[in-house]
């Protein structure tokens, strides 16, 4: 059964850093592609950062960049997300997902396997 389990969320001041993990197990994901996205309440899911299969090609929406960080191990099956100068606006719930392809997408529907989320939560 393939799985996805996050870690690494919390509660964190603004300006502060937190780092995120995505462990999966069930199979192997080193040939797919895999991203954040996060969801606060009352809005939808959006994408925030994705990775290709390699980690050649990172793409990350353009409130983040140069904030966010999202890295790969694929010895671990393994992805991260480091967040870093945090603002209270990125508080969400954040899920990784993978992709049904060895590149990444903006679009949820070209991700198959979702993890259960972990919540970040800055304050100001």
């Amino acid at each position: 059964q393939v799985q996805l389990v996050e870690s690494g969320g919390g509660w964190v001041q603004a300006g502060g850093s937190l780092r995120l993990s995505c462990a999966a197990s069930g199979r192997t994901f080193s040939n797919y592609g895999m991203a954040w996205f996060r969801q606060a309440p009352g809005k939808e899911r959006e994408f925030v950062a994705a990775i290709s299969w390699n980690g050649g090609d990172t793409n990350y929406r353009g409130s983040v960049k140069g904030r966010f960080t999202i890295s790969r191990d694929n010895a671990k099956n393994t992805v991260y997300l480091q967040m870093n100068s945090l603002k209270p606006e990125d508080t969400a719930v954040y899920y990784c997902a993978v992709s049904r392809s060895s590149t990444w997408s903006y679009t949820r529907a070209n991700y198959n396997y979702w993890g259960q989320g972990t919540q970040v939560t800055v304050s100001s």
